[in-house]
C-alpha cells in the first residue's frame, strides 16, 4: 500500500528541490498484533547487545592479562557494536510505541550518516585485526615493535577519517537527489538503497559513487583481510605441534567468524540496488546486520577464549585481577 505526501507548491528544501519534508518506514511487520512481540524481542536483543560488548569492552579494561594489541582492536569493536545497534534500533522501538512511523527529513539523513560512518569503521577495524594476527603469526620478532600503541592508535584513528569521508560522501551526494512524490521506505531504517527507490531524479550517479566507495570500503579490506591469513594458514601449517596449531587457529576462527558474517550481509544489502521486490528480504539482512552480528560478536570472541572469559567473571562478580 503506497502512501503519498502532496509537495507545496514552493518545496520546503529549495536548494535541492526536494518536496518530501518526511519518510514513512514501515518497520518489520505492519500487522499491529506482532508489534508487541517485535517491540519485546528487539527490545531484548538490544539490552543484550549493549550489555555484552560493555562487559567485554569492561573486561579488557580491567584484566592485565589482556592488554594487548588484539584486545584493543576488540574493545574498539565493542563500541562499535554498540553505536551501530543504537544507530537504528532505539528509534525503531520508539515508532512501535507510539505508533507514528514518521521521520523527518533531515534525521533520515542524519541516522544515515552515522550508520555509514560506524559501519565504515568496522570494515577497517576488522582489518586491522586480520593484520595484527598476521603479524602475530608471521613475524613474531617484529611484532612488539611493529604493533606497538602508536601504530594501533594511527590504525584506529585511520579508520574513523576514512569512515566519516565515505559517510560525509554519501549524505552530501543523496541530498542533492530530489525526493517530490512517494515517501514509504519499506524498512526499519533509513539507508541508501532504499532512499535510491525514491527519488524522482536519476540516481545513476548515486550508485556509481557507492560502488566505487564500496569497492574501497570493502573489497580492498577484504583483499588485505584473505591475504593476511593465507599467510597466517600457511604458517600455523608449517607449525609441528598439533597442539600449537590448534592454538594458533583458535586466535583466528572468531575473527574471521565475524568478518564472515559482517561483509555477507553487506554484500547482499548494497550489491541488489534497484530490486523493490527484494525489500523484504533486506529487511532480514538489515536485521542480520544491524542487530544479530553486534550481539552475537561477545559470545563469539568469549566463547573459547579462557582469558575472556576468566576476565568476564572477574567483572561481573567485582573481583580485581591479580597483578
Amino acid at each position: 500500500m503506497g502512501i503519498y505526501l502532496q509537495g507545496p507548491a514552493e518545496p520546503e528544501f529549495g536548494t535541492n528541490g526536494t518536496a518530501v519534508t518526511e519518510f514513512i518506514l514501515l518497520g518489520l511487520v505492519e500487522t499491529p498484533g506482532l508489534r508487541p512481540v517485535v517491540f519485546v524481542l528487539f527490545l531484548f536483543a538490544y539490552l543484550v547487545t549493549v550489555g555484552g560488548n560493555l562487559s567485554i569492552l569492561a573486561a579488557i579494561l580491567v584484566e592485565p592479562k589482556l592488554h594487548t594489541p588484539m584486545y584493543f582492536f576488540l574493545g574498539n569493536l565493542s563500541v562499535l557494536d554498540v553505536g551501530c545497534i543504537t544507530v537504528t534500533i532505539p528509534s525503531m522501538l520508539s515508532r512501535l510505541l507510539s505508533q507514528k512511523r514518521t521521520v523527518p527529513y533531515g534525521a533520515c539523513l542524519t541516522q544515515l550518516f552515522f550508520f555509514h560512518q560506524l559501519a565504515g569503521v568496522d570494515c577497517f577495524l576488522l582489518t586491522a585485526m586480520a593484520y595484527d594476527r598476521f603479524l602475530a603469526i608471521c613475524r613474531p620478532l617484529t611484532y612488539s615493535t611493529r604493533m606497538s600503541q602508536m601504530v594501533q592508535r594511527i590504525l584506529v584513528a585511520m579508520s574513523w577519517a576514512c569512515a566519516f569521508t565515505n559517510a560525509l560522501t554519501h549524505t552530501v551526494a543523496i541530498s542533492t537527489l530530489n525526493f517530490c512524490g512517494p515517501n514509504v521506505i519499506n524498512h526499519f531504517y533509513c539507508d541508501l538503497p532504499q532512499l535510491f527507490q525514491l527519488s524522482c531524479s536519476s540516481t545513476q550517479l548515486n550508485e556509481l559513487l557507492l560502488f566505487c566507495l564500496s569497492i574501497l570500503m570493502a573489497g580492498v579490506p577484504v583483499i588485505l583481510i584473505v591475504t593476511s591469513y593465507i599467510h597466517v594458514a600457511a604458517a600455523v601449517l608449517r607449525i609441528r605441534s598439533a597442539e600449537g596449531r590448534k592454538k594458533a587457529f583458535s586466535t583466528c576462527s572468531s575473527h574471521l567468524t565475524v568478518v564472515g558474517i559482517f561483509y555477507g550481509t553487506g554484500v547482499f544489502s548494497y550489491m541488489r540496488l534497484g530490486s523493490v521486490e527484494a525489500s523484504d528480504k533486506d529487511k532480514g539482512i538489515g536485521t542480520l546486520n544491524t542487530v544479530i552480528s553486534p550481539m552475537l560478536n561477545p559470545l563469539i570472541y568469549s566463547l573459547r577464549n579462557p582469558d575472556v572469559q576468566g576476565a568476564l567473571q572477574r567483572v561481573l562478580t567485582g573481583k580485581r585481577a591479580l597483578a
